[in-house]
């Protein structure tokens, strides 16, 4: 039996569309699907409107009130109650509107005689492209039944609203107004790179054109058919070698036991019982469920959107027999994709061999698909509102994954640029195999121990192919945030042993469990805190969990036996804390002894300095801890107060400037004085001219990332370490904002190999 919702909403569409059918022009057609909408819901008016850019939304259309209005009234996104439906993706009721706190008054519309408000945001892939809006002279409480009956119609209406119809009519009138698309534009690099490409949208989503069930039984048989064979689909990807990323079991994995969820399609089948179709099913569930959890401050719940989104995109496909269209559009070009949010799946449906980009708009570093994409080393950018809509298939794609932008149909100086910086990286990529024969020395001969960061299975490969000094950094959360469950003692010892194996007698430092923040688990509940990144997270989970921190110093120590064991403990913010973590490792080692199980040779414990009060401890750590490693990602976001994720924030601070030199070479002096072994494992470490600094700061162990190695050796063995530290320390009197420019010049002036 069909909700009275659905009902009501299948007369309101019958008439709809023969509107949308009709030859009319588009003013035509919306100024009547606006009446027909106030008059079938009994509303005194009702109008429409559609987002311009990335911030404000216009009037294309009303019923009932000022007509002049259209195309000049502007409201901005979070503006009045029309903003706030756009800007939260929410349908918005009020049974008298100007009471409501959100209310803006706007005389130019004419709707003082107006209480009632009722507006529904019309979505398109997760971002609202308009908002439409009825309203009642009365003072009225909109009932559930009259609001589902409206999403209904929006949800139709925003496939109609997106057609190529009225998207040109837009264009059209943008056009006119002397605006222009954006060439080049910014967002936050989740993997370093060059690329050129042609762009292929990632719009596997199907337009929902059928709403209403006419056969409940076939719908549902329909749903079964399409999930059974999309899962059967992705268990022969997951035991696939072919794809040449099998290594990423437990990634794709957790992405299959997400698209077997049981309780999501259960939702889905009684989307279907109470009459819709099954594509209009699969969206509704994906609406609900977002509508749910978007305004949540829990960020795995958010990021978690991102998986459902996809395997509802997927699911569609395999409802309208289309789940194959992206292999059959690439040919033998090179590409860029561009999607709004993408699974790690969706990579696999490519070559990746030809993907030399990879464009996320709702992107995020923790997304599955952006770990394997950095490991693939295929540049990724994300975090560009609005570059869904900007980039069309067919555009010619420049993508700057060490700066963070995207060129759209870029000139021939931009591209011969572009080339010539992927022409560098290939001669570079060429020279690592002469450059694995040869020592990481400087000019003058000073020994500087190279090593590098891993965390996934590919990163292993690295240690053949560059021949380093040995594992700086192994981060241990990666295989624990690819896994679906958390993983026993017995399989963290299968993880470290076979690092420790792959790395022969070469040095490993693992870092013990660095989760929160930006790095959740999919197996546990965030807190919802206001700041992660300085809050409950890391050794502090650890500690306060600390059967967590025992199962893995005891997988550690099982997997080292005979061999030395080099652990650190992250986010470190007072001598305590050390204290606490390094005798828990250390009665786990006393345990072992007693159990007679085979130990380490030897066991260093050390700490990661990321925290600035440490720093200011720093003398009486020292005499505890065997070795420090600093993170100058998290040191450095907190001795600015920056969040480094904010794309408004990426260029105001620079590491590279006197105040966070300074304190750099503060803590390698003061390790050098107490005999302490130092490294630098952060994103510095991996930088070729901020490596460079480091060095004339006195730091002789860096540990960089495998796709980073060749680049930072070539500089080693370009510098000479006395000259660049005398430079060095003579700019450190420097009040300017950054010294990059300066360091930049100096290795140009001097031969040093920057790339």
């Amino acid at each position: 039996m069909q909700s009275p919702a659905i009902n009501q909403a299948m007369d309101i569409l019958k008439l709809l569309r023969q509107v949308t059918e009709s030859p009319d022009e588009v003013p035509v057609k919306l100024s009547k699907i606006i009446r027909i909408i106030a008059e079938q819901t009994s509303s005194d008016a009702a109008s429409v409107y559609f987002a311009v850019d990335d911030n404000y939304l216009e009037l294309f259309a009303s019923y009932g009130l000022n007509e002049t209005a259209e195309h000049k009234l502007t409201i901005r996104f979070g503006e009045g109650l029309i903003g706030e439906v756009a800007k939260n993706n929410r349908s918005l009721s009020s049974a008298d509107a100007a009471k409501h706190p959100k209310f803006a008054y706007k005389a130019e519309l004419g709707e003082d005689a107006y209480h009632a408000f009722l507006g529904v945001p019309l979505i398109r892939w997760n971002r609202a492209i308009g908002v439409l809006v009825v309203q009642k002279k009365e003072v009225h409480e909109y009932s559930q039944t009259e609001i589902e009956i409206l999403e209904t119609v929006a949800m139709v209406l925003s496939e109609v609203f997106s057609s190529e119809e009225v998207s040109n009519y837009k264009k059209t009138l943008i056009k006119e107004r002397g605006l222009t698309a954006r060439e080049r534009i910014k967002g936050i690099s989740l993997s370093k790179g060059y690329g050129l490409g042609q762009a292929i949208i990632h719009r596997r989503r199907q337009a929902v054109s059928k709403i209403f069930a006419e056969d409940k039984e076939k719908e549902l048989q329909r749903l079964e058919t399409a999930h059974r064979q999309m899962n059967a689909d992705l268990d022969e990807k997951l035991n696939a070698t072919k794809l040449g990323i099998g290594e990423h079991v437990d990634i794709l994995d957790a992405y299959r036991m997400f698209a077997k969820d049981k309780g999501w399609y259960k939702k889905i089948a009684d989307n279907v019982n109470s009459g819709l179709t099954a594509e209009a099913a699969v969206e509704r569930a994906y609406e609900d469920m977002w509508n749910r959890l978007s305004a949540t401050n829990d960020q795995y719940l958010k990021e978690r959107l991102h998986d459902l989104r996809d395997v509802a995109d997927r699911l569609q496909n395999y409802l309208s027999g289309d789940y194959c269209r992206a292999c059959e559009v690439v040919n033998s070009r090179d590409i860029v994709v561009v999607a709004q949010t993408m699974g790690p799946a969706d990579l696999m449906d490519y070559d990746y061999n030809k993907i030399r980009g990879l464009i996320i708009e709702d992107g995020t570093p923790t997304m599955h698909v952006a770990i394997v994409a950095k490991a693939l080393n295929i540049p990724v950018i994300a975090k560009i509102k609005g570059v869904f809509n900007d980039i069309k298939t067919g555009d010619n794609l420049a993508v700057d994954g060490n700066e963070g932008y995207v060129y759209i149909n870029p000139n021939q100086s931009v591209l011969e640029k572009f080339r010539a910086k992927i022409a560098e990286k290939q001669k570079l990529l060429a020279r690592l195999a002469e450059l694995k024969k040869l020592p990481s020395k400087t000019l003058d001969g000073v020994r500087i121990g190279l090593y590098l960061n891993v965390g996934l299975s590919f990163d292993l490969d690295y240690i053949e192919t560059t021949n380093c000094d040995g594992i700086g950094l192994y981060r241990t959360e990666i295989p624990f945030m690819a896994s679906d469950v958390m993983p026993n003692v017995e399989r963290q010892i299968s993880y470290y042993k076979e690092l420790m194996d792959r790395a022969g007698n070469k040095k490993v430092i693992f870092r013990s469990l660095d989760v929160g923040s930006d790095k959740l688990l999919p197996y546990w509940s965030a807190m919802g805190e206001e700041n992660p990144a300085i809050g409950w997270r890391s050794i502090r989970i650890t500690l306060d969990r600390r059967a967590i921190l025992r199962k893995q110093v005891r997988a550690f120590l099982r997997a080292a036996a005979g061999k030395e064991l080099n652990v650190m403990f992250p986010m470190i913010s007072d001598v305590s804390e050390f204290e606490e973590a390094k005798e828990t490792l250390l009665i786990e080692l006393e345990k072992e002894k007693r159990r007679g199980t085979p130990i380490p040779s030897r066991v260093n414990v050390g700490l990661m300095i990321e925290v600035p009060s440490i720093v200011f401890q720093l003398e009486d750590v020292l005499k505890q801890a065997d070795f420090i490693s600093i993170g100058t990602n998290d040191l450095a976001q907190f001795t600015f107060a920056c969040d480094r994720g904010n794309p408004r924030l990426t260029e105001r601070y620079d590491v590279l400037s006197s105040p966070f030199l300074k304190l750099m070479g503060d803590i390698v002096a003061k390790a050098d004085a107490a005999g302490v072994y130092c490294s630098v494992c952060g994103e510095m470490a991996s930088n070729p001219i901020e490596a460079m600094a480091l060095i004339g700061l006195g730091y002789r162990n860096l540990s960089a990332s495998g796709s980073s190695y060749g680049r930072v050796k070539s500089m080693i063995r370009s510098v000479n370490a006395a000259e660049v530290s005398d430079y060095v320390k003579s700019l450190l009197k420097s009040q300017k904002r950054t010294l990059r420019p300066q360091l930049m010049a100096y290795a140009y002036d001097h031969g040093i190999e920057i790339y």
